[in-house]
């Protein structure tokens, strides 16, 4: 069954305190969304934020930033469990996978929806999990690009013990497909976040996801 994985973006650190504190309340793990305004055209909070915070929850971070490897001391002492960053960020992304185990931290290599699945084909192995991003990235209520999931079900047949997530423009109407695509994780924002009440929201999609036979 696909798990669901709250993502949390604010460039603002008062949202960013409320966010967690509303996500304490229905899960016990999130993603933060670290954006650079480079590798994406937004910005987001950093890692000097997430450190100062004192939260219940585990993280990962997932980073949309140009030169990924200069993030992960940061974000290692700030306690994050785990880093995703972009294929298409990183010059070396062996180097990346490299700096990341020397730290302890899990690690996923992220990909943009026009990316060739077979660009990170020889990286599979050397991570945790992909990260398939079903939009372009940067802006929670970005529209979901649906021939992603094809991409994700042929990686599921030549790899089937690989663990696979998919984020972006994820919703009420979209959950079940996405969850019968095969993947292990989805990461939901906006449709969680945005809305008036976050935890029922949460519940709702998850009932989706977990309602679907693959």
């Amino acid at each position: 069954m696909s798990q669901l994985v709250p993502a949390i973006l604010t460039d603002n650190p008062r949202t960013l305190e409320d966010m967690v504190l509303q996500a304490e309340t229905f899960t016990s793990y999130v993603q933060f969304d670290i954006m650079d305004g480079v590798f994406v055209p937004s910005h987001s909070i950093n890692y000097q934020y997430l450190a100062r915070l004192p939260m219940k929850l585990d993280w990962e971070a997932h980073l949309m930033v140009r030169d990924p490897e200069k993030y992960l001391e940061g974000l290692n002492q700030a306690g994050a469990k785990k880093v995703v960053f972009h294929y298409e960020a990183a010059p070396s992304p062996q180097e990346v996978i490299r700096q990341s185990r020397k730290l302890n931290l899990g690690v996923g290599l992220a990909i943009n929806p026009e990316t060739p699945t077979s660009a990170i084909l020889p990286l599979t192995d050397k991570v945790d999990s992909l990260l398939f991003l079903s939009v372009h990235p940067g802006f929670y209520g970005s529209k979901f690009i649906p021939e992603v999931l094809d991409k994700i079900k042929e990686l599921r047949r030549l790899y089937p013990g690989l663990e696979i997530g998919i984020d972006g423009g994820i919703k009420e109407d979209n959950i079940a497909t996405v969850a019968r695509s095969g993947v292990d994780y989805i990461y939901i924002g906006s449709a969680i976040f945005l809305k008036d009440n976050p935890a029922d929201s949460y519940r709702r999609l998850n009932k989706l996801a977990q309602g679907v036979s693959r």
